[in-house]
């Protein structure tokens, strides 16, 4: 696309996004998350039903509550290995099977663990939904895996850790920082587990994993589509809704405690160049000031006309990349990232210097009114644009309903249109405080090898 063509598609998607989000109250009740059927079955398992008729095609994705998050130290990377295990097969569909009925009619499928969720899913022909559901069902209480099944795909698993993380200097930096960052929560690891834990993980630690939080009452199905809710919601009920609810798996009860005082993290390891990250403890969407965190977020890193991007990068030529990260739909307390990662002849302490200073600006300079609406309309142009993606709709509703509560996706963009600049300059300076930060610095040894490493937003892994 032409830079010009590509400058008009986007003004005329920020142009729409103001529109909409300036629209009434009544008019927003219609919008795109307005007909969003919930039903709660007997056996506890929650029911999301989107229909979005445009076109003969369906998702179904279901969510179960339990990611890293679930795990304990010693034990992390079973949620992981668990989803991995998940495409093992069960009496009815043998290995492998389960893959190939959903590409013989036309479909394709996934996973994804996170640190609060595991989730699986489908795509494709509408007319698939009842032979997915049935597949989907059979393999939440019926999963077939052997011992030797398991120790194969443990060692696919330590093989992820050692490309993913081992061998990537970043990744391996991000993993450090968070573990000093968070001391009480289990944050702390990383989704896919450490590596001696992998190692260590038994057999009966992945059964006894299963049968605790693979149940219905601890998941939640989200179908979008052109499909009629009330088939759904019959077909939920034949299908899911024979499943026996299970027991109630435990509660994580762990609190991060408040930081009172600066962490730093020294990573020696094979790169061609440093890395820097600085980690903040911040709020999540229980807390009204996550909705400025992340208008924040967008005003530092969102673009190439971003702070960080245009002044680290662009104008003072310090920065290969620069950036911030947050996510407020996480079911605990997270963080807020600022990272970057210098040029050759450029230090470390020089980029983390340049980015205190952007911290101090916005602590003492109030952001301006047209600066502000421009971050606004990108975060609302990027929302209605992403609904394009019928996947995209049902993981927000599926994402939403685990973490937090899905009727949020609705209070997003008035939430987001409310903040202010008094907003932005109050939580830079409750937040983003030398006191409350964890430093992770990567200090490259000399090699000749090609290695570089970059970061990557969030806690999931595929």
């Amino acid at each position: 696309m032409r830079p010009s063509a590509r400058k008009t598609l986007l003004l005329a998607a920020s142009w729409l996004a103001v529109c909409l989000a300036c629209l009434p109250a009544a008019a927003q009740d219609s919008g795109p998350f307005a007909q969003v059927v919930e039903h709660t079955l007997k056996n506890g398992m929650k029911v999301l039903v989107l229909r979005e008729p445009r076109a003969p095609v369906v998702t179904q994705q279901v969510w179960y509550r339990v990611g890293s998050r679930n795990e304990r130290l010693g034990k992390t990377g079973l949620s992981h290995l668990t989803e991995h295990l998940m495409f093992k097969g069960t009496e009815k569909y043998g290995p492998k099977e389960f893959s190939r009925m959903v590409q013989r009619y036309g479909g394709s499928e996934n996973a994804f663990t996170g640190r609060d969720f595991t989730a699986y899913f489908q795509i494709g022909p509408a007319t698939e939904l009842k032979r997915w559901m049935e597949m989907e069902a059979d393999r939440m209480r019926h999963l077939k895996v052997s011992p030797k099944d398991f120790d194969t795909e443990r060692q696919v698993v330590l093989e992820e850790r050692r490309l993913r993380t081992e061998d990537d200097p970043v990744s391996f930096l991000v993993e450090e920082t968070w573990a000093a960052a968070f001391k009480a929560h289990p944050y702390q690891w990383p989704v896919i587990g450490w590596y001696h834990d992998i190692e260590s993980l038994s057999y009966q630690d992945f059964k006894r994993y299963y049968d605790t939080y693979y149940q219905p009452n601890n998941a939640t199905l989200v179908v979008a589509g052109d499909v009629d809710p009330k088939e759904v919601l019959d077909l939920a009920e034949k299908i899911y809704g024979v499943i026996p609810r299970g027991p109630e798996p435990p509660l994580v009860t762990a609190q991060e405690p408040q930081q009172y005082g600066e962490r730093r993290v020294i990573v020696q390891r094979e790169a061609q160049l440093p890395y820097l990250l600085m980690v903040y403890h911040v709020p999540n969407w229980k807390h009204p000031d996550s909705f400025a965190l992340e208008v924040l977020n967008e005003l530092l890193s969102q673009g190439r006309s971003s702070r960080l991007y245009h002044r680290l990068v662009y104008k003072e030529r310090l920065a290969l990349e620069a950036g911030s990260d947050y996510s407020l739909d996480t079911r605990d307390p997270s963080v807020f990232v600022l990272y970057g990662q210098p040029l050759p002849d450029k230090t470390v302490a020089q980029l983390e210097a340049a980015l205190d200073r952007e911290v101090r600006r916005l602590q003492t300079e109030l952001v301006g009114d047209q600066e502000l609406q421009k971050v606004k309309n990108q975060v609302t142009a990027g929302f209605y644009m992403s609904l394009d993606s019928l996947f995209f709709r049902g993981m927000l509703l599926g994402k939403l309903a685990t973490t937090a509560r899905w009727t949020l996706v609705k209070e997003y963009l008035p939430k987001i249109q409310a903040v202010t600049a008094e907003d932005l300059q109050r939580v830079a300076r409750r937040y983003l405080i030398p006191n409350n930060r964890t430093v992770g610095v990567l200090s490259p040894l000399k090699t000749d090898k090609p290695i570089r490493g970059r970061y990557r937003p969030g806690g999931q892994i595929r």
